[in-house]
């Protein structure tokens, strides 16, 4: 899953609680909106995905009032901070890095490989160039590799920029590769090693929350109690998916 790399200043930008009144408060839940499967925009312009039917049933089970909001990823945790939302469910990995700024809940989709995706078997995966979505671990990944790190704001324009012949390949989610591999019409193809990262994917929250973060760690454990999560999980990821 996605991973941010979170600098100190971000610690700067820790708010009070938008969270204190639960009852008579919208809790906004905070996402991408451009990281299929796990969350995007329809085209009616709504969120949809993987994250949002999650997110809908977790306000259900947790009796909360939800509305989403999209927002950027490279500040989607110093909005969050900041009161712009409550929640972040955008695909982020549960990190030590992260939970020095933020909290989170129990994960919500296991721990998942990343990989490479190329247009072609022979690419140099540790001498060529690597285009990876800026501030995530992926981009630290390639980083350390030896290869050149090429960093976009969007894990489209990564995409693009192997289409396009800019680098070499792409490192990202395996799970949010699939998809493109398949619809690329045989033009990519995985290459290399499939690379083992994280400890899963949970709701982000502020460290001040944490009445909403335990009724929303409450929720997730019924769902997977009931196997409504891993219904989930196989819907939007296939039957290959990894579960709880």
């Amino acid at each position: 899953m996605k991973k941010i790399i979170l600098s100190a200043t971000a610690l700067a930008m820790m708010a009070g609680s938008a969270f204190a009144d639960a009852h008579s408060s919208t809790v906004r839940m905070g996402t991408e909106g451009a990281y299929p499967p796990y969350n995007f925009l329809n085209d009616a312009g709504e969120v949809d995905g993987f994250e949002r039917e999650v997110g809908d049933e977790l306000c259900a089970r947790a009796e909360l009032t939800c509305e989403w909001v999209t927002n950027e990823w490279d500040s989607i945790i110093p909005n969050l901070t900041s009161g712009n939302y409550d929640t972040i469910i955008a695909g982020m990995s549960i990190t030590d890095e992260r939970d020095e700024v933020i909290d989170f809940t129990q994960n919500y989709f296991p721990p998942a490989a990343s990989a490479y995706v190329a247009k072609s078997d022979g690419v140099d995966l540790e001498g060529g160039v690597v285009a990876a979505q800026t501030s995530t671990i992926q981009a630290a990944h390639v980083a350390e590799s030896g290869a050149t790190l090429l960093e976009f704001a969007t894990y489209d324009e990564t995409v693009a920029a192997v289409m396009s012949g800019e680098a070499d390949a792409v490192f990202a989610d395996k799970d949010a590769l699939a998809p493109t591999v398949e619809e690329s019409g045989g033009e990519l193809t995985f290459v290399g090693d499939d690379v083992p990262l994280g400890g899963g994917i949970g709701v982000g929250v502020r460290e001040s929350d944490t009445e909403l973060k335990e009724k929303l760690d409450a929720a997730i454990q019924s769902m997977k109690d009931d196997g409504s999560l891993n219904e989930l999980i196989v819907k939007w990821f296939g039957e290959d998916a990894k579960t709880f």
